[in-house]
């Protein structure tokens, strides 16, 4: 669902005019009924302000209407200009691509901020007020009322493109991450796998966990103490217990259910709230649906995806990890005693949002940085149409948000001195340079490090980092795809490219698909079926 600010004069104009038409009348009667008895003067025409004034409106709506037309006639490359000599084609052609990427923005990508925040309000008030009452409530897991349980911090941690100001299209789908809090008897040691010579590329981001003792704690002694903690939520791992993903994730949504039945009436007055049970794809999701706003606009119906993560240290959480592709293969068959569910994913959000931040207060004014970044997941999903849904999912995995927001990273950090050119008038040449970067990427010309577990990376700029992240491998994004997958998509992208134009007129907006044939299927929207 999208939700833009564009007027519709088609029925704005003629809304205004039937509102004003329905005063005037209602004037007139309410007068005439007050002062029904007093006759007007002979030869007085008491029907004629009523008259004057529709006549009046009537008049605005068709200049208003006639300038509407005037202006669609007259845009460039307008097929009524065809056979007009005194109109030098040169000047009256095709509109530019930057035309039309503005146009396309302004129509399909870009977000209204005052929808945006108040979808933002309903997300801040609700979570906040399940995550203090799941940690008020305790631990319903497997460990009841015992002091060794997992347990909500207290807090949230709002992520993702919403609060990056990247997002499109969508201002009802949000991330949040639910930091957990660990008992005090227990400590972490964690570990990259970047090293593991007998692992896929698609693992060498994860980590795992194993338990340790804190500080002057016995050996034997933790060991019993902590034995409760280590049953319910760790599995062994090469003779060591190590935190488990999955049973983090099950414990996750047991106490989120718990909590959000203690909420739900306070709730009822302003909101209707459902949790969806999360799994191996993706983490529990709580559906919002305000039953009352101050702006009827904002009555949206919002998802937001709670994702439990255990402080790392100096802002890094550890989540759960996404599927890896299947050439993989089966998460079963992990090499040297390892298993799927002890393995974790790191999450670097708040050192991005703040690498985001420096490069946006260093920048000059008007620069381009996020509005390019969404014109490219914009061009992202213009490549998915036609696709199977396979291919679609494929395609999107690859090049997914948090890819494209890598690129756009690595090439300002790469171009540290261009900045000056990152303007609205360089926005189709620099939207060209990301594309022709990730397609090096894909076809292995280049590399597409993690910004923050990365050779040299952005550790400058995003401030402290824990050891076991300084001293990890460094993670290429696209390493869990195969050849074939990877050049396919660069094919895909390179030609989602240069039929942007074409495309652009086709899902751009009223103005041009009066210009464009209404094409027969999916498949003829800007790709020949010879390509990929």
């Amino acid at each position: 669902m999208s939700v833009h600010y564009t007027l519709n004069l088609r029925v704005f104009w003629p809304l205004v005019t039937g509102l004003c038409t329905a005063l005037v009348c209602l004037y007139h009667v309410l007068r005439g009924s007050g002062g029904a008895r007093a006759e007007p003067p002979d030869g007085a025409d008491g029907g004629f302000p009523l008259l004057k004034v529709a006549v009046l409106l009537l008049l605005g709506y068709i200049l208003l209407r006639c300038r509407h037309a005037l202006r669609q006639r007259f845009l460039p490359g307008s097929p009524r200009l065809g056979g007009h000599s005194a109109f030098s084609p040169r000047h009256f052609g095709e509109p530019s691509l930057g035309i039309l990427l503005e146009s396309y923005y302004e129509h399909e990508v870009r977000l209204s901020p005052h929808v945006l925040g108040h979808s933002k309000a309903h997300v801040s008030r609700i979570v906040g007020e399940l995550v203090r009452a799941g940690r008020a409530h305790g631990s319903p897991g497997p460990i009841p009322g015992g002091g060794l349980a997992l347990a909500f911090r207290g807090d949230f941690i709002q992520v993702g493109s919403a609060y990056e100001q990247h997002k499109i299209r969508r201002p009802d789908g949000f991330d949040v991450l639910v930091p957990l809090r660990l008992p005090p008897l227990v400590a972490l040691e964690p570990r990259s796998l970047g090293t593991e010579p007998a692992l896929a590329p698609a693992f060498h981001g994860c980590f795992v966990c194993a338990l340790k003792a804190p500080l002057g704690a016995s050996g034997s002694h933790w060991l019993r103490d902590c034995k409760p903690f280590a049953d319910g939520f760790c599995v062994d791992v090469r003779g060591r217990r190590h935190l488990s993903a999955t049973l983090v994730l099950r414990w996750f949504q047991s106490h989120l259910q718990r909590s959000l039945a203690t909420v739900r009436y306070s709730l009822e007055g302003r909101c209707r709230v459902s949790l969806t049970p999360g799994g191996l794809e993706q983490p529990p999701t709580l559906h919002i649906l305000p039953c009352r706003t101050d702006y009827g606009c904002c009555r949206l119906s919002m998802a937001v995806r709670l994702i439990p993560a255990v402080h790392l240290g100096d802002g890094v959480f550890l989540v759960a990890p996404p599927l890896p592709p299947s050439p993989v293969g089966p998460l079963s068959e992990l090499p040297g005693g390892l298993r799927a569910d002890a393995l974790w994913s790191v999450n670097t959000s708040r050192q991005e949002q703040k690498l985001l931040g420096c490069l946006q207060e260093r920048a000059p004014p008007g620069a381009c940085y996020l509005k390019c970044l969404q014109l490219f997941k914009a061009l992202r999903d213009l490549g998915a149409r036609g696709l199977d849904p396979t291919a679609a999912a494929q395609w999107g995995r690859i090049l997914s948000s948090y890819v494209l927001k890598t690129v756009l990273l690595a090439v300002l950090l790469r171009d540290r001195a261009a900045e000056q050119g990152w303007d609205e008038a360089h926005l189709v040449r620099r939207l060209e340079e990301l594309v022709q970067f990730l397609r090096d990427c894909l076809l292995r010309r280049q590399t597409l490090f993690h910004c923050v577990l990365g050779p040299g990376g952005a550790a400058a700029e995003v401030g402290p980092l824990p050891k076991v992240l300084r001293e990890a491998a460094p993670v290429d994004l696209l390493a869990a795809f195969d050849r074939h997958a990877r050049e396919l998509a660069a094919a895909r992208l390179l030609s989602t490219w240069r039929r942007l134009p074409q495309l652009l007129r086709a899902y751009g907006g009223p103005r041009y698909l009066a210009r464009c044939p209404p094409p027969r299927s999916q498949r003829t929207q800007g790709f020949p079926k010879d390509e990929p």
